[in-house]
């Protein structure tokens, strides 16, 4: 078993998608840790179509209990939305979430081998948009549901160490929420969960199967120009909740992550919004410690 667990420390498995978008993991498949942050409840604008674009560098110098190297890994994450205005669950709205990553990776390690650059895998989560809760001063929060799967359509080969996909479906649902604490303070946040299916084509005849997991981003913002700026805190975490499985056999060794860091969000206008992040990772077990740093664009047609 010892045997065996190293040999599966040693091959890391990347697939940077939303919600798009997304984690470097040594077996889990990469999802959103720290692409959304503030005002992440509801679309800015109401229904219609929206286009995100997300810059996102992540750098990590230590892979904890693994191997020893360093990681880096470049996303473009290219993200369509359509909220629709037609209810149909209560005061809920139709819409739909795509993103499709493109992914650059690099790695300094006598352990390791990555794929290069190329396509990660593709994401799809239809959702449900709840009207905002209003109170006698204002909406008091936004919040949804979208139900996500990720599709394994991204460059994978098994004898490479790092990869832009994960080569197994994975389906990972999430309520994100906006709560209003006053006409300039919010606190947001998207509570994930992760279940993954197989990976049959895993280091020879091996099937892989990655534990389920928790994950989630967080986000406090005070409002120092009316209408135009947010400064604040943004993090995310990620905890490994069963056991991954090589075979049918469990492996142990769960992945996990905390990380915190400043943000701000400038608004140009109602129709176009620009984030940016930056994460300090901590307490993380079986996964790469490093930083991450996020640009988004949104805008509304």
């Amino acid at each position: 078993m010892k045997m065996l667990r190293n040999l599966l420390v040693c091959s890391v498995s990347l697939a940077i998608i939303f919600s798009a978008s997304n984690v470097f993991a040594f077996l889990q498949p990469n999802v959103n840790l720290g692409f959304t942050s503030f005002l992440d409840g509801g679309p800015p604008a109401g229904p219609g179509h929206y286009i995100s674009e997300y810059l996102q560098f992540y750098t990590a110098d230590k892979l904890v209990d693994g191997p020893p190297g360093e990681v880096d890994a470049t996303i473009l994450m290219n993200q369509y939305i359509y909220q629709s205005d037609q209810v149909i669950l209560g005061s809920a709205k139709w819409g739909l979430n795509v993103m499709l990553p493109i992914v650059s990776l690099d790695e300094n390690s006598p352990a390791l081998t990555d794929n290069g650059s190329g396509l990660g895998d593709l994401l799809v989560g239809p959702y449900l948009q709840w009207d905002p809760i209003m109170g006698e001063k204002g909406p008091l929060m936004l919040n949804r549901v979208e139900f996500q799967m990720i599709f394994p359509t991204g460059d994978y080969e098994k004898t490479k160490s790092l990869n832009q996909g994960s080569n197994h479906f994975s389906f990972n649902p999430y309520w994100a929420a906006t709560v209003f604490l006053g006409p300039k303070a919010t606190v947001s946040w998207r509570l994930h969960y992760l279940w993954n299916d197989e990976n049959d084509d895993f280091m020879g005849s091996a099937k892989l199967e990655p534990g389920q997991a928790i994950h989630a981003n967080f986000a406090m913002a005070y409002e120092l120009m009316p209408k135009q700026l947010r400064l604040g805190l943004n993090g995310y975490f990620f905890e490994q909740i069963s056991d991954t499985k090589v075979n049918g056999v469990d492996v142990g060794d769960d992945e996990k992550v905390f990380a915190i860091g400043p943000g701000l969000v400038y608004h140009f206008s109602q129709d176009s919004h620009l984030f940016l992040n930056a994460y300090f990772e901590s307490s993380v077990e079986d996964r790469p410690e490093g930083d991450r740093y996020n640009l988004r664009f949104v805008h509304h047609f």
